[in-house]
């Protein structure tokens, strides 16, 4: 540790200016100064209280020239270390001689990103002109001559280079790359600027989020060559239907944002809307191949009654979320109730934080039930959170917001080590619960960490299910999850594929997987009573299971009549409703010590 009497030290006897500014992970050309010494305010001009808080740009005076500003926030926008020399100006207008130095700094512990900034005044340099003593003056002077127009002609060419050089920088720091558009960068310094006449001149405008609705289906079909030749599409679309006093912004990847002035109605944001919804609903080509690539909009309004007009930007990403929800491929005006929705969302993405701290989580069991002896052979086990106001919640009231918080995997951790303990709770009662069976999804499949996180819950793990949920991705399985698929096997662990028949997985997608269970959704189950035709369809996909020498789930068994002819169709087990809704460890070790395990008598018919 560098005791404070020598940097005492260094900042009253070192006569280089020296400051530390403090900047953002995402940009070096963003920053604030958060220390200086006393040579940097004696140069500049600036009190230690002015400079302290601001951006760098408090060092650009109006004599250094644009290229070399240029220059300056190019190399500090790549974290380049880097030195000018040229004339500036002080605070109060005075120009002078500097060399001014920039050096990235990082912090190992917090990830910090630091600028050290040096500068020193420079003599200023003075060209003496030549005495010449000769008697051959006048060829001396010709040559003198000549060489000074060459010299003349060389920095008009270094002159025009560099303003060349100015102009692509600038348009390097404003557009974005592929499209032309402005950047994400542009977009929020423009931002300020009409949220800025807004509070000032009372001058209202609309934003516009577009969001592309299958731009990954694009990318993923057709290639990404299609997906960049499909966002330059847009762009040009964009700008053929907005006015000159428009902004119109790539975000980043397949996201657009449009400012437009209100004007005198709001007619014609909402018409820039409408319009833009339907041109996206035509058909995109290329290389020969069609696909459809549809947009949602979202609107807000930035007026002058706006509290914090800087929420105009989230609210209309709220508008953006609620038209995706209702179906995609159309816009939505922000309203009070999305609003008091999106308030809602981020208290929930709160209390989600929070209950990962606290390992609120926990499993409520169904059963599974042997459908030849009517014995319990597994429990399914459904996350619950206990909201400390709310009461129990199931997972559609908050696995969306935990996803995008990404803590499904610590939701995972907590379940899994939650379902440790309730199987010794059961083997200390002295019940009889053989195995438990747990929900995984597709992407916790291609974790590489997942097979580690079974490890160390301590779980039997001869006595654990995975259920594969997305079975969507079956059909694309990658290294990982075929990975993972055999160490479980290896592990011992039991595999059932969740809900099929939903369409999303193909025979080829079950010989890849090889589930040992074939879990029917319950769509297909509970027609079965009065229709014919589900329970041809019944048939067919328990033969498919049957022949691939799986045990086959029926999902969805609400009562004895659909018990009795799912079984007599071949299904090896029994889940739904019938023998009972997903409950507490307490209600089922209360429900196995009352029946015995015994949930139903396949050779008894309920006559209630």
């Amino acid at each position: 540790m560098v005791p404070a009497r020598i940097l005492n030290q260094i900042n009253d006897k070192c006569a280089e200016g020296l400051a530390l500014a403090l900047a953002s992970s995402d940009d070096g050309a963003i920053m604030e100064f958060q220390w200086c010494n006393k040579a940097f305010t004696r140069i500049t001009g600036y009190g230690a209280d002015e400079v302290l808080g601001q951006r760098g740009t408090i060092l650009i005076g109006p004599d250094l020239e644009q290229g070399v500003h240029l220059y300056i926030i190019e190399k500090l926008m790549n974290w380049e270390n880097f030195s000018t020399k040229g004339l500036n100006n002080r605070k109060n207008g005075e120009n002078y001689l500097q060399r001014m130095g920039w050096t990235h700094l990082s912090d190992p512990e917090t990830g910090d990103h630091w600028w050290l900034c040096s500068i020193i005044e420079l003599e200023e340099e003075r060209i003496t002109p030549a005495v010449v003593q000769s008697d051959q003056s006048t060829i001396v002077d010709q040559e003198g001559y000549a060489k000074t127009i060459a010299k003349v002609h060389r920095l008009e060419k270094e002159n025009a280079r560099l303003h060349e050089l100015a102009r692509s920088v600038a348009k390097d720091a404003n557009e974005d790359a592929l499209t032309g558009l402005s950047n994400r960068r542009h977009f929020e310094v423009e931002l300020k600027t009409w949220i800025g006449n807004l509070k000032a001149h009372g001058t209202e405008f609309a934003v516009l989020y577009i969001d592309l609705d299958r731009f990954k289906f694009v990318n993923d079909t057709l290639g990404h060559d299609a997906g960049d030749r499909l966002l330059v599409s847009v762009a040009h679309m964009l700008r053929d239907l907005t006015d000159e006093t428009d902004l119109v912004a790539r975000l980043g990847g397949d996201e657009f944002v449009i400012l437009k002035p209100l004007g005198t109605s709001a007619l014609n944001v909402s018409s820039l809307a409408d319009e833009i919804v339907q041109r996206m609903q035509a058909p995109f080509s290329f290389d020969g191949k069609s696909t459809a690539c549809s947009a949602s909009v979202g609107v807000a309004i930035a007026n002058a009654k706006m509290e914090v007009p800087e929420q105009v930007v989230a609210d209309s990403d709220a508008a953006l979320y609620h038209a995706k929800s209702q179906g995609r491929g159309r816009w939505s005006f922000f309203t009070e109730e999305m609003h008091a929705e999106s308030i809602a969302t981020k208290q929930l993405a709160s209390d989600l934080l929070l209950a990962c701290e606290r390992r609120e989580f926990v499993s409520y069991f169904q059963p599974l039930i042997d459908a030849q002896t009517g014995r319990i052979v597994c429990a399914e086990a459904l996350v619950r959170w206990p909201h400390p106001t709310k009461g129990i919640l199931a997972p559609a009231a908050f696995l969306d917001t935990a996803a995008h918080l990404g803590i499904l995997k610590r939701i995972d951790e907590i379940v899994f080590a939650g379902l440790s303990g309730a199987l010794s709770y059961f083997d200390e009662a002295g019940v009889d619960l053989p195995r438990v069976a747990v929900n995984v999804s597709a992407a916790r499949l291609a974790d590489p960490t997942f097979i580690h996180d079974i490890k160390s819950s301590g779980i039997d793990s001869k006595r654990l299910t995975v259920e594969i949920l997305e079975s969507v991705y079956l059909d694309r399985i990658g290294d990982v999850v075929r990975w993972t698929i055999d160490e479980l096997d290896e592990l011992g662990v039991t595999i059932a594929l969740d809900d099929f028949g939903t369409g999303h997985a193909s025979v080829q997608g079950l010989l890849q997987i090889r589930p040992a269970i074939l879990k029917i959704d319950r769509h297909f189950i509970q027609p079965v009573v009065e229709d014919a035709g589900a329970r041809s369809l019944t048939a067919s996909i328990i033969g498919i299971g049957k022949s691939l020498g799986m045990r086959v789930v029926a999902e969805g068994v609400e009562s004895d009549e659909h018990a009795r002819i799912v079984s007599e169709m071949g299904c090896d087990y029994l889940q739904g409703f019938y023998f009972g809704k997903p409950m507490s460890k307490t209600d089922l070790h209360d429900r196995l010590l009352e029946t015995g395990g015994q949930f139903w008598s396949p050779e008894l018919r309920d006559v209630s």
